[in-house]
């Protein structure tokens, strides 16, 4: 009777703790607000997130790593827009991030040029492709690219390759691509910037003969742009020197000129915010084991955040019993998926069993090995880890689209439930 009653009370504890609904929606709100600017490199956004995640961990106690502070610097080139843009074709005007996207590589341009459209059929040969470039000049190709999934894989191929080749190749002398692809528009983060812009539309629009292509664009490679990992920890009651580390990134796609803001709630506010309430349980309830809460930046760039932790960590990297990582935590409609489930087969049998027991969300889904988030560099590494991610719900993702009022949390509460549990279960 006496075990009984200590298991509704523990588990009491952990619902009240694990339902801080609220606060968890007030970092999705705050992160993904226009104030943090995408969380990226145009005015400050990333360093605002920074600043307002230090407050947060101050906020709950946790104990800097190194020498009393949070902050884990590190570095790397990143290409910007800045500045205004614009885009028309003919006489429609376009609208950034949701008409049209810039490669995230793309340079500077401003100007008036003519269009030359061309399908991937008329650029199947060598001889065909010199002839388009040729014809084009100090133009830009609009290349339709809307049916490469009705083509063959080996049609298909080719096509990426001369697209590759447009965009990229030094030794020709025409000005631009304009790619029309079928899908999303979804960006992306650059280090470098590419030889001439390349702007991507979702759908075909309507030439005229004459038509031109009247640009604008202010883009900044800045080769050295500073930003740091956040590091805090809570000592275990038993085992201080044994660690468990929880992991998310901050970072984000930041601004495409002064208009298009990428807010990132689902990716990655949510994650960020299941590591504060996470650390705001722990701070209330000592855990057995040392945890470690890692935030880190850089993420969308290359895992650059976690690859600098691996590369020069604040502890011996063997101390750590275990990770999990957490990106893309605001749905679960259809439950969560186990990155590393196959390779981590005991603790992913675990986690599912805790769900299944505890009917919390409505699946836990394995999946294998996958170098797509901050784990990655972990687990060449060496250590044990898992990446969780939601499934179901809204399908924003890298796009305009992704933002705070729209994220609906929706199992967010039962999820953190299970991931004290498996934690606790250590």
């Amino acid at each position: 009777m006496k075990i009984k009653l200590f298991t509704v009370f523990l588990l009491y504890v952990i619902s009240s703790y694990a339902q801080d609904f609220d606060y968890a929606r007030n970092v999705v709100n705050r992160l993904a607000s226009p104030e943090f600017k995408g969380r990226g490199y145009v005015d400050n956004g990333v360093k605002t997130a920074t600043d307002f995640l230090t407050g947060e961990f101050r906020k709950l106690k946790l104990e800097p790593v190194v020498n009393g502070s949070y902050s884990l610097d590190f570095s790397y080139p990143v290409n910007t827009f800045p500045g205004k843009m614009s885009v028309s074709i003919g006489t429609h005007e376009l609208k950034p991030g949701i008409d049209y996207l810039v490669e995230a590589s793309c340079p500077s341009v401003k100007g008036n040029f003519g269009i030359i459209a061309v399908r991937p059929a008329d650029i199947d040969s060598e001889e065909k492709l010199s002839s388009v470039i040729e014809k084009a000049g100090d133009n830009f190709i609009l290349l339709d690219d809307t049916h490469s999934k009705d083509e063959t894989r080996e049609t298909a191929e080719k096509t990426s390759e001369v697209i590759r080749f447009l965009k990229n190749s030094t030794d020709i002398r025409l000005k631009g691509l304009i790619l029309c692809q079928a899908g999303k528009l979804t960006w992306t983060v650059s280090g470098f910037q590419s030889p001439r812009p390349v702007i991507i539309l979702n759908k075909l629009p309507e030439l005229k003969a004459g038509d031109k292509i009247k640009i604008n664009i202010k883009s900044k490679l800045i080769k050295d742009f500073k930003t740091c990992d956040l590091c805090g920890h809570i000592k275990g009651s038993e085992r201080q020197d044994s660690m468990l580390l929880i992991t998310a990134h901050y970072d984000h796609l930041g601004m495409m000129g002064k208009e298009a803001c990428f807010p990132g709630a689902n990716d990655n506010a949510s994650g960020v915010a299941m590591l504060l309430n996470l650390a705001e349980y722990y701070s209330a309830h000592q855990p057995k084991y040392t945890i470690i809460f890692v935030a880190f930046s850089g993420e969308e760039a290359g895992l650059l955040g976690s690859k600098a932790f691996v590369k020069n960590p604040p502890f011996d990297l063997k101390k750590i019993i275990f990770l999990v990582n957490f990106d893309i935590a605001g749905t679960g409609d259809e439950g969560i998926r186990v990155v590393n489930g196959s390779i981590f087969k005991n603790k992913f049998d675990l986690l599912a069993r805790i769900n299944n027991d505890d009917k919390l969300l409505p699946k836990v889904d394995i999946r294998g090995a996958a170098c797509i988030s901050d784990h990655c560099p972990f687990y060449e590494s060496g250590v044990p880890c898992l990446y969780i991610y939601t499934q179901g719900g809204i399908k924003a993702y890298h796009d305009v689209y992704d933002r705070a009022e729209t994220l609906p949390l929706t199992e967010f509460t039962n999820y953190c439930k299970l991931m004290i549990r498996f934690f606790d279960s250590f």
